[in-house]
This record gives structure tokens, C-alpha cells and sequence, in this order.
């Protein structure tokens, strides 16, 4: 597996260069949102303000306003939970195409409650006009900043940093409302988003070996949730339907999928991988994913569960799992 470091940052600067347009600010985390080259690189179009988010998200509006496209680039927990009135009466009431670059999704930091954003699509899928996307891989990094030139309106972006893998050629960008087919089978329908795909990546090899067909669905777009793939996918599963995300299981992928069985009428069973209605303490994310059961051996234990059926598979017979330093060099603090 390919691991690149400051993916974002990179990207960016390079994407940007022929789009004066676009203008990045930063809520005093400008190295821990990988930005800082694209300051040194375009100081006029970067603007740093400080730790007040309410203040930089009423900015981003009315640059919109003025035909600018901002980017706003800060941890997510500071954006959706301080400056939820100004999301949505600013930037998502006028319609404006404000891009929202949240970072530290759920268990990628070991910053504790305060800044592990557990909550974040629950929060802003109830408003409307409000785009949702999620990276997994440095091919959905690189990629997101193109799919959303075509979206009129607000965008926000669950982001990884530091050190990521590439599991999606690069050559296959992120397509908006479009999952990634990365299996086929008729057994279970499997849809996972953000890093957990990774984590589903590592066992459905070993499940389809023992006769269970997983369709394998990666999801980045989170809203609109009206795929036909993922339409397709649950009507076919014989036993049931599982979703696996780095989020609470309220009101993100699960809820999602659950809102599309029932209005389809689909009829099938749907078992939610994914933080339990819990706040997750401090630690690293390979502790995290394993002390909450969002790893390749809770995939494993839920699908014997909807199977009923006991599959003898060990961590041994398990992708080998790719492990992170908790203080990283791609990163300039835990945090």
C-alpha cells in the first residue's frame, strides 16, 4: 500500500494556481490543517482569523458574496459547533459556495472529546442545501477539490492529514453521489466511508474466502444520499445491509441508509457499525477503532452475526493493518 504525507497541502497549492478565485482562511491551525504552503505560496489569498470561527465563517460569506470561493480550513469540531448560526444563516440560507475543510473526524486524533468530531454530518445534514462529502484515501483528497466545482452551493468535507494511504488508483477520482464498487457479492451489502474503508478493506478478503459475498460499497458522498449503486446494492443483499463509519450511528451513514431502506421499501435487515450514542475518551486511533469496534474484527463479528454463522477468522487471517505514529512528522502536534 502507497502512504503519502501532506497530501492536502500539496494538492492545494498546485489545484489553485490558475484559480484566483479562490481564497483560503485559517482559524489559527494553519500548519495543522496543511495550509501553510499555500500561504507561503499565495499570501495575498490567505487569511489567518484567529481563533474566532464565527467571525472567519461570516468572512467566508460575504468573500462569497463577491465572487470569491473560499475555503475555510480549521478542526471540525470548531467549525460546526461554534459557528453553526453562521453556517446556516450566512452561507447555507443564501446558498453561497463556501467550502468547508473539517479536520480531526472522530478517532484520527488523540485530542479527547474536545476536539474528536463525532457528530459533525448528523449536525449538518439537516440543513439545507448543504453538500457532505468524506476522504478516505489520498486519491479522495486529491480529488474532492474538482468534484466541487460542480456544486453551486455550501460544501462541507470531512478531511484526513498526515500520512494516508492511496486504496483508489489515481486515476479514478471521487464522483459526487457515486459509491466505489470495491467488491461484488449477493450475501451483505457493505457500505463504509472514510477511514473505516480501510478497515473493511482488510476483511473482506478474508470473508469472501470463507463463501460470504460482500458487496463492498466506498461512500464519500454523505448528501445528497440518493446513489443508485447503494439502491441497488441493499435491494440485492440476502441478508442484510451493514454500514461502517468513523461517526456516531445517529444521524450519519447508518441513519442514511436506513432512511433509504424505508423509503424504497426495501425491507431489509441493517446492522450499524460505528460509535455507539458514546463520547470516546483520549488514545491513539488503532486503540480507538479497536476499544469501540470499528476495525476489521468488529466487521468480521457483525457479519457472523447477520449470517449466523461462525467464520473461524482470526487477526492472522486479516489484512496486515497499516500502523500510524500517534505523534506523526506529517503533523505539527498530536492535534
Amino acid at each position: 500500500m502507497e502512504v503519502l504525507t501532506r497530501v492536502h497541502e500539496k494538492n492545494l497549492v498546485r489545484w489553485a494556481a490558475d484559480r484566483p478565485e479562490v481564497v483560503v482562511f485559517s482559524g489559527d491551525l494553519t500548519g495543522s490543517t496543511e495550509i501553510q504552503l499555500f500561504k507561503d505560496t499565495y499570501p495575498d489569498r490567505f487569511f489567518s482569523m484567529g481563533l474566532t470561527e464565527q467571525n472567519m465563517m461570516s468572512w467566508a460569506a460575504g468573500m462569497a458574496r463577491e465572487g470569491f470561493t473560499p475555503f475555510v480550513h480549521t478542526f471540525a469540531v470548531f467549525m460546526y459547533r461554534r459557528a453553526l448560526d453562521q453556517i446556516t444563516i450566512s452561507i447555507a440560507y443564501p446558498n453561497l459556495p463556501v467550502r468547508m475543510f473539517g479536520f480531526l473526524p472522530g478517532v484520527t486524533t488523540p485530542g479527547g472529546v474536545t476536539h474528536q468530531a463525532i457528530d459533525d454530518v448528523a449536525v449538518l445534514r439537516g440543513i439545507p442545501n448543504m453538500t457532505i462529502l468524506e476522504t478516505g484515501d489520498a486519491t479522495d483528497v486529491e480529488s474532492v477539490l474538482d468534484l466541487t466545482l460542480a456544486i453551486p452551493g455550501p460544501v462541507y468535507i470531512r478531511m484526513i492529514r498526515g500520512e494516508i494511504p492511496r486504496l483508489f488508483a489515481a486515476d479514478e477520482p471521487m464522483q459526487l453521489g457515486k459509491a466505489r464498487v470495491l467488491s461484488q457479492g449477493d450475501d451483505i451489502a457493505l457500505l463504509s466511508t472514510g477511514i473505516c474503508t480501510e478497515e473493511a478493506m482488510r476483511a473482506t478478503q478474508a470473508l469472501q474466502a470463507r463463501g460470504v459475498g460482500i458487496q463492498h460499497l466506498h461512500v464519500s458522498t454523505l448528501k445528497p444520499f440518493d446513489d443508485p449503486l447503494v439502491v441497488d446494492a441493499i435491494a440485492g443483499a440476502r441478508f442484510g445491509v451493514i454500514t461502517m463509519e468513523n461517526h456516531t450511528v445517529v444521524g450519519g451513514l447508518a441513519s442514511a441508509t436506513s432512511e433509504v431502506i424505508a423509503r424504497r421499501g426495501l425491507g431489509k435487515k441493517l446492522i450499524p457499525i460505528g460509535l455507539q450514542d458514546t463520547f470516546i475518551h483520549g488514545a491513539s486511533r488503532p486503540y480507538l477503532m479497536r476499544e469501540y469496534g470499528l476495525d476489521a474484527p468488529a466487521l468480521v463479528r457483525t457479519v457472523e452475526q447477520l449470517t449466523r454463522a461462525d467464520l473461524q477468522i482470526g487477526e492472522d487471517d486479516l489484512a496486515a493493518v497499516r500502523l500510524n505514529p500517534v505523534h506523526s512528522a506529517a503533523k505539527t502536534e498530536a492535534l
